[in-house]
């Protein structure tokens, strides 16, 4: 039997084994939850949610009015003057599609490459192994406190970036049809539903996790060179693209 036989049978497997591992790390994640009670561990986490989330808030905002203006320009283009389909359709887009999507590639942008490359680092260096000398655990003092960080800062900045793209098209709407804001709030508040609202907080959950795992994993595996640190960081990236618009299908 050929290598290229050999290797075309291992493939199909291949995935499995990938997704696999990161459900187990996303399990060890779950059972360490009690470590959060321990400040070294909150205190990581409290620095990582700085990173990920207060540091966003700039370019979350940006890209957020860009959407919102854009969007709400189109629609209005598309359906004239009927402001009761406008803010609908800024639900169906805003609410429930694009502000959890592209939150989660602003932080995939910042915060992916940062935990990937910064766990590749340590593991090349032996840090990691040093961890788990002095009887830390790496998944503990490392994984965890990324992930929460990341799952808490997707759900803020998610809810600000909605919040700021709504209040752009509302703005935006106002100038182009002589609507008051007082009576576009209070249609909106009565149009949108516990469902958009739930199914926004679920993405934004779902995705923080998912980015958060998929980073870390990839972080943390096995490396003997510097050389290699890039590699890990593309990987995390790109797999956490994926991953989410995986699960966005998913979701919705």
């Amino acid at each position: 039997m050929s290598t290229s036989e050999v290797s075309t049978r291992r493939k199909p497997g291949r995935i499995p084994r990938l997704i696999a591992a990161h459900f187990k790390l996303a399990w060890e994640v779950l059972c360490r939850i009690p470590a959060l009670a321990r400040w070294p561990v909150r205190q990581v986490m409290l620095k990582q949610l700085y990173f990920t989330g207060t540091e966003s808030i700039v370019t979350i905002g940006l890209v957020g009015f860009l959407v919102g203006l854009i969007a709400v320009t189109q629609i209005n283009n598309l359906v004239g003057r009927n402001e009761a389909m406008t803010l609908q359709i800024m639900i169906w887009t805003i609410v429930r599609e694009l502000g959890p999507l592209l939150t989660a590639i602003v932080i995939i942008g910042r915060s992916s490459s940062a935990f990937a490359s910064e766990l590749s680092s340590m593991q090349v260096n032996a840090e990691i192994k040093s961890l788990r000398r002095m009887a830390i655990s790496p998944v503990s003092y490392l994984v965890l406190p990324r992930v929460f960080a990341m799952v808490l800062a997707s759900i803020a900045l998610t809810f600000y970036f909605q919040v700021v793209a709504i209040g752009t098209g509302v703005i935006v709407t106002k100038m182009r049809m002589d609507i008051a804001l007082g009576s576009q709030t209070m249609n909106f508040l009565e149009i949108i539903t516990f469902n958009e609202i739930a199914a926004s907080l679920l993405k934004s959950i779902v995705f923080g996790i998912v980015v958060s795992v998929v980073s870390c994993y990839h972080g943390l595996r096995r490396k003997s060179a510097m050389t290699e640190v890039p590699q890990a960081v593309s990987q995390a990236v790109i797999r956490s693209l994926l991953a989410v618009f995986v699960g966005d299908g998913i979701i919705t």
